[in-house]
């Protein structure tokens, strides 16, 4: 059975494949970009402020900086305590154009062994936790976005 797949965050990102994009908003008055989007008014202080579009942002960048996860976060985050806890590498990516570092996790089967300051990335879709993946009973799948290094297989 196909599994439904919803985003963990809507309006965050969107597209398949190489179309797919981490979506910002630029303001017109000051062409200061953000993400996450803002659909209110304008970050930047010094702005008076203008419309706010959006905008798909750079799908590569270069590690500005990362670290692993090595134990199960807290509440309020979920995860099934019956399976084992799978460490995982979070990097800091400085995106291409924008100049500005979004976080996010890395592509499962990279770890922070694999990883290095200045190296370059891409922003990949991906399934949160292997939601929905392998066959299971799972009929919804949170999906999310990963850094994947340039050149490493999906």
């Amino acid at each position: 059975m196909p599994h439904t797949r919803t985003p963990v965050v809507t309006g965050w990102f969107a597209g398949e494949g190489d179309k797919f994009r981490l979506l910002g908003t630029r303001c017109s008055a000051c062409a200061c970009v953000f993400f996450p989007r803002e659909d209110g008014f304008c970050r930047n202080p010094g702005c008076a402020g203008g419309d706010l579009d959006e905008v798909p942002l750079s799908p590569r960048g270069r590690v500005w900086s990362y670290t692993d996860s090595r134990y199960r976060p807290p509440a309020p985050y979920v995860s099934d305590p019956e399976l084992p806890w799978e460490p995982y590498a979070l990097i800091a990516v400085e995106l291409e154009a924008e100049r500005m570092v979004v976080l996010g996790q890395s592509v499962p089967g990279v770890t922070v062994a694999d990883l290095e300051v200045g190296m370059e990335v891409e922003v990949v879709p991906g399934v949160l936790d292997g939601a929905g993946e392998g066959g299971g009973d799972e009929e919804e799948a949170a999906t999310t976005w990963y850094w994947r290094p340039v050149g490493v297989g999906a």
